[in-house]
C-alpha cells in the first residue's frame, strides 16, 4: 500500500500560511482598533456631527522624552463674541487607557480661545484636539507624537 505525500504537504503549507496570516492580522489589529477608537471618541464628542479639519491648532512637541508630563496648548481661531465663540475644547488620544484626555468649557467672556495644560501619554500615538463652536460646528487638528519613555500603561507596578 503506497501513500500519497501530497495531501500532508498541502496541509502543512496551508497551516503555515494560515498561521502567518493570522499572526500578521493579530499584529495589525491593535493599530487599526486604536485609530478607530480615536475616531469613535471624536465622533461621540461631536454627537455624530461632521468634524472639519482646521481652525484649531494643537501645539505639542513632535518628540517627547518623557510621557509622564507633556505640555500641550490648544488654540482656536475665534473672535470670542456672544454671537461667535468657542463653547468647548477637548483633546482625545489614540492609545492611553482612557480616550478623552482633557475637556475645557469656554464662553464669550473667556476672551481668548486658548488653553494649556500638561498630560500623560502612554506611548507614541495620535492626538486630536476638537473645538465645539457656538454655531454647533466642530473643528479639529490631529497630530502624531513620538514618546520615548512611556507613561500610564496598564499593569505598571
Amino acid at each position: 500500500m503506497t501513500m500519497n505525500p501530497t495531501p500532508a504537504l498541502l496541509t502543512r503549507r496551508s497551516l503555515v500560511l494560515a498561521s502567518t496570516s493570522l499572526t500578521a492580522l493579530t499584529l495589525m489589529q491593535p493599530a487599526l482598533a486604536n485609530t478607530d477608537e480615536l475616531a469613535l471618541a471624536v465622533s461621540a464628542y461631536a454627537a455624530g456631527k461632521k468634524v472639519t479639519e482646521g481652525n484649531v491648532k494643537l501645539e505639542i512637541a513632535e518628540l517627547v522624552d518623557n510621557g509622564n508630563v507633556v505640555p500641550i496648548t490648544v488654540s482656536v481661531s475665534s473672535p470670542m463674541t456672544a454671537a461667535n465663540h468657542v463653547k468647548a475644547i477637548a483633546v482625545f488620544n489614540e492609545k492611553n487607557p482612557q480616550r478623552d484626555t482633557v475637556k475645557f468649557d469656554l464662553g464669550p467672556r473667556y476672551g481668548k480661545a486658548e488653553v494649556s495644560t500638561r498630560i500623560r501619554l502612554a506611548t507614541t500615538q495620535k492626538l486630536a484636539a476638537v473645538a465645539h463652536m457656538s454655531d454647533g460646528t466642530f473643528w479639529s487638528h490631529t497630530v502624531e507624537v513620538i514618546v520615548t519613555l512611556a507613561a500610564c500603561i496598564e499593569g505598571e507596578a
